[in-house]
């Protein structure tokens, strides 16, 4: 459905306006299809995203910086997801060796389980932008990119 038909709104100051408002709707229907896929796992928005960087490194472990570093939302309080995360056994949390103030995570037996169960369902998020081609997914992230310079 279009963006004015969505919002009930004809009218933008110009296209570039039009195209702001579209992100920022657009991010809250695509955060609300991801939630609700995610809320069978009982996960949250951040902590997949957490378990997707993890999963990345694994068996290496990340630091707390290194993750608040790769977090998709950077207003994301990394400590404090990964805590509740080492409460429901999805990660393991070390002092570092090389520098005692830091703290060493990685993913539990039980989180690295929780990612292969995630893994089943990556058709349900491809599905997400499942009306774009892939073509289409390919220049809308040539656009995107461009768009943060």
């Amino acid at each position: 459905m279009r963006l004015e038909e969505e919002i009930h709104q004809r009218n933008f100051r110009n296209p570039r306006q039009k195209a702001l408002i579209n992100l920022v709707f657009t991010h809250g229907w695509v955060s609300h299809k991801l939630k609700s896929i995610l809320r069978s796992y009982d996960l949250s928005i951040p902590q997949y995203n957490v378990l997707r960087i993890l999963n990345g490194a694994f068996p290496e472990p990340l630091t707390t910086s290194t993750i608040a570093a790769r977090m998709l939302d950077k207003a994301s309080d990394a400590s404090r997801l990964v805590d509740r995360m080492h409460k429901k056994g999805w990660v393991e949390k070390n002092v570092c060796e090389n520098d005692k103030r830091l703290v060493d995570v990685k993913l539990s037996s039980k989180g690295k389980e929780l990612t292969q169960q995630l893994a089943l369902i990556d058709d349900d998020l491809d599905g997400i932008l499942g009306n774009l081609s892939v073509e289409q997914a390919s220049q809308l992230n040539e656009l995107l990119d461009q768009l943060r310079g």
